[in-house]
């Protein structure tokens, strides 16, 4: 498609008129149109205009001045832009269309709100939350840019330039203050230039609020229940009443209990403060929706930040019918994906690097999702859409796990009783997955957790199953592209443990494997070296147990443990809603024989009380926890749709 004509926006043009002043719709979909074939001095001509579809073409930007003042109606699905700030020339814009436009983040959506006071619907949707969202993040940036002004002047001395002062003082809010998670660090860094170099225009004397008109929150519809197997709740017990999407409250610290391992003195109990407790997966939204199970939950790998130590505030939890993304400090539903009559079971998460029609290179967080369809659905979270769909398995999806060394290889682990592992592959230019399978392994039950080696992910995979732990070799300079089990590992509390189930499986570094469900009451750590090293050629091997960890002696299933090798620490929820929380440092670094008793947890993390919540809360099932990579927050799913959430208070 060559430069646009004035015939063709005639012909285009509705209604019907040989006089562009005149056209009021203007279709120009389709036409593979670039961001240069955009001529402001010949759009700028349709006066009237107040719907204009610019879909399905190939846009990079559009340009800064084409003099639509009159616009409402906007639609650029399927292009590719990257910035949203020239949207701002169209104040009169009520409804606006983004979908496909794969380089536009969460961040964007939320300029977008900023930008355009009238809007009413973006892609379709209610645009109240997000304007909600972006109040009450210019609400605390503007408080923070105030509170940075007042340091700053305090550190000025007289005969510094004021103008020279100035400009510093905009460079340094923009790289000091801080708010929120990282997804909308592009976000917030825009607005507090904004906000700084306002202050600097009125001498520091006021900041102007955004400008957003206030729109009362619309309701986002949630699914239903389940078909996994599920450990059943506990009988009189008086559900939980929270509102949807939203934080209850933020109580004082949780109450915690448990005693530490060693002496009384020897550890400082950890400072756990509850965030948020939200019922974003909820049927129709419905407070009173306590049926909707969740399942998993799994914290997006800091992959931009490139520093020691980093971590990453955003979690996403998986049940129902919907996989939420949620940042842990503000309690935001930063997206959510459904899918009519799915079960999510797991979700896992991965970047790739992919480069761009135009040569840039970009990265992607993808996140995987699956269930009870046997379909793996690959998430563009930032962008919000699913970009892949792999039909891996007849029968429901138990598990997923990437590889932690093959960003694009993932393990599958289903109720047909086959993990198989697959290479995703790097969407091509219309963002498109062709995964193709690399190894089939079998399984003699159903695997319920899947966990790489972490000496050698590249060889071994272990599995928690129905009928015990097994082991497979999945290097795939081997010829054999179906495995058996090479070999199970045995726990020695007993002959009658043999065959049990193992529902929880993790390693604490890259020697020690924490496991649960082979003994009542206990989790096992236990040394992957040394019991591979005294395998020989068995195809049954009894493991080195290191130590045994004092846990709930229910006997009911399915609570899956995680660990946080960072920081040395195993949890696991329970079946009355307490987090058990164990600091296993000075256990690993010791040699066997193990301790003869169970080592008590470092502590108990309770849940609130009710008066924390307001609420009437009755004991509830964790049924997984899960921790950022450094230990600031703790992410518990509950049986009663509860997805909660503590931040860890540092002395």
């Amino acid at each position: 498609m060559g430069p646009l004509s004035a015939r063709l926006l005639i012909q285009r043009g509705r209604p019907k008129t040989d006089r562009l002043g005149k056209i009021r719709s203007l279709d120009l979909s389709g036409l593979d149109l670039l961001s240069e074939h955009l001529d402001p001095k010949l759009l700028s001509r349709l006066k009237q205009l107040q719907e204009l579809d610019l879909s399905n073409n190939q846009l990079e930007t559009l340009p800064a001045n084409l003099g639509l003042s009159h616009l409402r109606i906007l639609r650029c699905a399927n292009n590719q832009l990257g910035d949203v700030t020239v949207l701002c020339q169209f104040p009169q814009l009520e409804e606006l269309s983004l979908e496909g436009n794969p380089f536009l983040t969460v961040s964007d959506n939320l300029k977008v709100s900023f930008l355009l006071p009238k809007l009413r619907k973006v892609n379709g949707k209610d645009a109240s939350s997000t304007c909600t969202q972006v109040e009450n993040l210019n609400r605390e940036l503007t408080s923070r840019v105030t509170a940075h002004w007042e340091k700053f002047v305090a550190t000025l001395s007289p005969e510094e330039e004021a103008e020279k002062a100035q400009a510093d003082f905009v460079r340094s809010a923009v790289r000091d203050v801080r708010y929120g998670p990282e997804s909308l660090s592009d976000f917030t860094q825009w607005r507090v230039q904004m906000i700084s170099e306002e202050l600097v225009a009125s001498g520091g004397t006021q900041v102007h609020e955004a400008n957003i008109s206030e729109r009362p929150p619309k309701a986002t519809a949630t699914q239903e229940p389940r078909a996994r197997p599920v450990a059943s709740k506990r009988p009189g017990d008086v559900p939980v009443n929270l509102s949807p999407n939203k934080r209850v409250c933020t109580s004082p610290l949780a109450q915690v209990e448990g005693s530490p391992v060693g002496s009384a003195d020897s550890q400082t109990a950890l400072q756990l403060e509850p965030l948020h407790f939200l019922q974003c997966h909820s049927k129709n939204n419905s407070p009173r929706d306590l049926e909707t199970q969740l399942w998993a939950c799994a914290f997006e790998p800091a992959w931009d930040e490139g520093q020691a130590g980093a971590t990453s505030q955003t979690v996403a939890t998986c049940g129902g019918e919907a996989v939420c993304v949620i940042d842990c400090q503000t309690g935001i539903v930063l997206h959510k994906y459904k899918a009519p009559s799915e079960e999510f079971f797991s979700v896992a998460w991965t970047a790739l690097t992919v480069v761009t029609q135009a040569g840039h290179k970009k990265r992607w967080s993808v996140l995987a999702a699956a269930g009870l369809r046997g379909l793996v659905r690959l998430l563009h979270v930032r962008a919000g859409f699913c970009c892949g769909l792999i039909r891996a398995h007849k029968k429901a999806i138990a598990t997923l796990c990437f590889s932690p060394t093959h960003e694009t290889h993932l393990f599958t682990a289903s109720y047909d009783k086959r993990i198989i592992l697959w290479d995703i592959g790097v969407p091509n230019h219309d963002y498109e997955f062709q995964a193709s399978q690399l190894l089939t392994l079998d399984t003699a039950s159903i695997a319920l957790r899947l966990c790489p080696v972490a000496s050698c992910p590249d060889a071994y995979l272990l599995a928690g199953c129905e009928g015990g732990c097994c082991c497979w070799d999945v290097r795939l300079d081997q010829p054999q592209k179906r495995r058996v089990c090479e070999v199970e590992f045995v726990f020695p509390e007993g002959s009658e443990a043999t065959g049990r189930r193992v529902d929880g499986l993790a390693f604490v570094n890259e020697d020690v494997v924490a496991s649960k469900g082979s003994s009542l009451g206990t989790i096992c750590l236990w040394s992957w070296s040394q019991t591979w090293q005294g395998r020989g050629s068995r195809s049954t091997v009894a493991v080195v147990v290191l130590a045994r960890l004092q846990w709930s002696p229910t006997e009911l299933a399915y609570f899956s443990l995680s660990t946080c090798p960072d920081e040395g620490t195993v949890l696991c929820g329970d079946e009355e809603g307490n987090v058990w929380i164990y600091d296993v440092r000075p256990l690993v670094a010791q040699r066997p024989p193990p301790p003869a008793a169970p080592q008590a947890p470092t502590q108990i993390l309770k849940w609130p009380q009710p008066r924390a919540l307001g609420q009437t809360v009755s004991r509830t099932m964790v049924n997984m926890v899960v921790a950022d990579p450094t230990f600031t927050y703790l992410t518990a799913l509950t049986d009663s749709n509860i997805v909660a959430i503590w931040r860890r208070n540092r002395p």
